[in-house]
């Protein structure tokens, strides 16, 4: 599966991009929204996570990849998340710090969405975020999703849902 954007590319994740993935999620101010710090085990078992959804559920989280440069930014796709306590779609985006502020994750996020909502039987899709982590909830707002709710997590702090219906995307199309 690959996904193309204006600017991106959207594959599926391998082994061999750990070496551009872990600079990514073992960045501290990306990981400041986890209750860990992604280390290369985690960051290993973050690939393998996503290769095995890709088996059972048809996506993951994918790679997304600069078109000009061919260089690995960061991942983005579909997960399915507890979220308040009821499992749903989510889309979810880690972006490597040096890209962020450009457009990437809103790019690579709606072409998650727009893949979601055609080739899923889902009619809702999720965004879900620590309550400060106000770049994820603009990004959020900017692929149309509204504010749905505010809960307290399993870490104990306070998250905040974003949510696109499929008659809502259909309507905005």
């Amino acid at each position: 599966m690959v996904l193309e954007t204006e600017r991106l590319i959207l594959r599926q994740l391998t082994p061999q991009d750990f070496e551009a993935l872990y600079p990514v999620l073992g960045d501290s101010d990306i990981s400041r929204h986890y209750p860990y710090t992604f280390d290369e085990k985690r960051v290993r078992g973050w690939i393998d996570r996503n290769m095995q959804r890709y088996r059972v559920f048809g996506f993951g989280l994918w790679a997304v990849v600069l078109k000009r440069t061919g260089r690995l930014i960061g991942d983005c796709g579909l997960s399915m998340r507890t979220i308040n306590g009821v499992i749903r779609p989510e889309i979810g985006y880690h972006i490597a710090r040096a890209y962020q502020r450009q457009g990437f994750a809103k790019e690579a996020a709606k072409a998650c969405r727009d893949w979601a909502f055609a080739n899923t039987p889902f009619g809702e899709m999720d965004s879900c975020m620590k309550r400060d982590n106000i770049a994820s909830q603009a990004t959020a707002r900017a692929n149309g999703m509204r504010f749905v709710e505010a809960f307290t997590d399993a870490e104990g702090e306070e998250s905040v849902t974003y949510r696109m219906t499929r008659q809502e995307w259909l309507q905005n199309r």
